[in-house]
């Protein structure tokens, strides 16, 4: 298998529970019947149709509910996806992951459509197939065809083909948002001297907002992350930005990095290399982070529940 075969990322697309049962059953035990180590990454109510539909073969498979593990879909490629793979590397390994169903917010959809795109580069030449089933009856029609642009191949009516539209690329750009701070955010400019202000700035706002307890510690450990790199990376100062959404803590910070890799806090960094733990990090401990990066400068945004 050459490295251009070597990884294989089909969209099935499905209208009913029967089909959705057995199109995926089908797919893991054609995995374990040719020794393909598996993983089942899908909403609650999908992963105990799957196990019910394989009974005993559900031996030894990896079972995952990604309402859980995939909340903040930009962690699904380092911790669900690479995390099974990167466990078998001298073999092919096989996963179902499902990030996008019906209920996803409007603010998690382009993060969402990003990661199924994003799948394709860093899984590059590698020895995997990951499936990802689509609701059809319940997504909207936009979501079905950016699968269509996300996914190589794409499998519906149980026939596999080769998508017309692939161009994964393009999605990553559109999703590119631009983002604004809400109208009543409070502001804080900061430079090197200012980092210890405007965490404890950032933390005070938090608290009178409604964090508590440990989402109180992640947001604080997500702030000092990226004001730090801002100040190592973004041109040694930046403005951050906190306020409150839909139940939810917003805090975002800019400033005048140019973040060139796409990849970058969806993929563990070289254990040989210096820096790019700070946004991976944010990404482990948020309920949902989205970027902005342009040839300006960048703006990265985590949201945690209140």
């Amino acid at each position: 298998m050459t490295p251009s075969e070597a990884f294989a990322h089909p969209a099935l697309f499905y209208r009913t529970e029967q089909e959705y049962t057995q199109q995926t059953v089908a797919f893991l035990r054609e995995g374990l019947a040719i020794g393909e180590p598996a993983a089942v990454a899908v909403p609650g109510p999908n992963l105990e149709l799957i196990k019910t539909g394989l009974g005993a073969d559900a031996e030894g498979i990896t079972f995952l509910d990604m309402t859980d593990v995939g909340r903040n879909p930009g962690r699904i490629i380092p911790r669900v996806l690479r995390g099974f793979a990167d466990r078998h590397p001298h073999g092919r390994v096989r996963i179902i992951g499902e990030p996008i169903w019906a209920g996803r917010s409007a603010a998690e959809y382009p993060a969402c459509a990003q990661h199924e795109a994003l799948i394709n580069a860093a899984f590059e030449g590698r020895a995997a197939t990951i499936l990802c089933p689509y609701d059809e009856g319940r997504l909207d029609a936009e979501v079905i065809a950016d699968a269509r642009i996300t996914h190589p191949t794409v499998i519906s009516n149980g026939r596999e083909e080769a998508s017309d539209a692939y161009d994964w690329r393009a999605v990553v750009a559109r999703y590119n948002e631009m983002l604004v701070p809400a109208a009543d955010a409070a502001v804080f400019s900061f430079t090197d001297p200012q980092l210890p202000a405007v965490r404890q700035f950032a933390v005070a706002h938090a608290m009178r907002l409604g964090l508590t307890g440990q989402r109180l510690g992640d947001a604080e450990l997500a702030v000092a992350e990226l004001t730090t790199n801002s100040v190592r990376h973004g041109g040694g100062q930046g403005t951050l930005a906190v306020w409150s959404e839909a139940g939810q803590f917003v805090c975002e910070v800019r400033d005048a990095g140019r973040l060139s890799d796409p990849l970058a806090g969806r993929r563990p960094p070289d254990p040989t290399q210096l820096g790019g733990r700070g946004l991976l990090l944010v990404h482990y401990v948020a309920d949902l982070v989205r970027v902005h990066a342009s040839e300006d400068g960048t703006v990265i945004r985590f949201y945690l529940g209140l």
